[in-house]
């Protein structure tokens, strides 16, 4: 992210909104965070209904005290190879912001860590990779003792347009 500058002419840091507490979670041997007032709750892995002709990243619905909710795999979603589910491996479900509103949505992850409060002098804006890599939905980078955890922007891992289609689908 970019300083702007405001209407008084000095420069405006739009920063500051990624400071905050974070829960952290593993896949593949890496770490990522989403800011915790997006995580409505963490379960286990549970039974995961097969929603037919849903992108390969859907894994389907779950019914969560009453209410079906579209899951999806992040591991299919980032392109890595699926694994196995261990004792560990479990569902977040988000609160994700769609055209029409905001929706639950679970998201499969292979273990959750903790919760972080991560400072904004601690994180760094997502590496340039060039422009035919879509980087939009990483709020950056931050610097977690001697390890680097990316910040996930879970409004923008799927698009609106694909929250749509696993609405409609569900």
């Amino acid at each position: 992210m970019a300083d702007l500058t405001n209407t008084m002419g000095r420069e405006v840091d739009v920063t500051a909104d990624r400071e905050g507490k974070y829960l952290t979670f593993s896949m593949a041997e890496e770490e990522y965070g989403i800011g915790i007032l997006k995580v409505k709750e963490i379960i286990g892995m549970m039974a995961v209904t097969m929603v037919p002709q849903t992108p390969p990243y859907v894994k389907g619905v779950i019914n969560l005290r009453g209410k079906i909710i579209p899951v999806v795999s992040l591991r299919r979603k980032f392109g890595l190879e699926e694994i196995d589910y261990t004792d560990r491996t479990c569902i977040i479900v988000v609160e994700v912001k769609t055209n029409t509103g905001n929706v639950l949505m679970g998201i499969v992850v292979d273990a959750v860590s903790e919760v972080l409060n991560i400072r904004n002098a601690d994180i760094e804006d997502t590496p340039d990779f060039g422009s035919s890599l879509n980087t939009d939905f990483i709020l950056g980078m931050a610097k977690t003792g001697n390890r680097v955890t990316i910040l996930l922007d879970i409004d923008k891992v799927i698009s609106a347009q694909e929250i749509e289609i696993v609405l409609q689908a569900a």
